[in-house]
């Protein structure tokens, strides 16, 4: 048997709450940034899902748009 805490993490977060923990935001702030638009998510039936690596590269758009502008 394998203990699920020792596997490696997939590139897939299923749930506001997984996708909250990864970005150590809060769920609420998860929901509010999914019903705006602001969060690159997918759904699979009422099921909130985000992949670790287009969060990253969100994440290192919004950076460098940052810093284009000099913020």
């Amino acid at each position: 048997m394998s203990d699920a805490s020792n596997d490696p993490p997939t590139d897939l977060l299923t749930g506001c709450d997984a996708i909250a923990k990864h970005l150590g935001w809060t769920t609420r702030q998860v929901k509010h940034r999914v019903a705006t638009g602001e969060l690159p998510t997918f759904r699979t039936g009422r099921t909130v899902c985000a992949r670790r690596s287009t969060l990253a590269k969100h994440f290192a758009a919004q950076e460098a748009a940052a810093a284009a502008r000099g913020g």
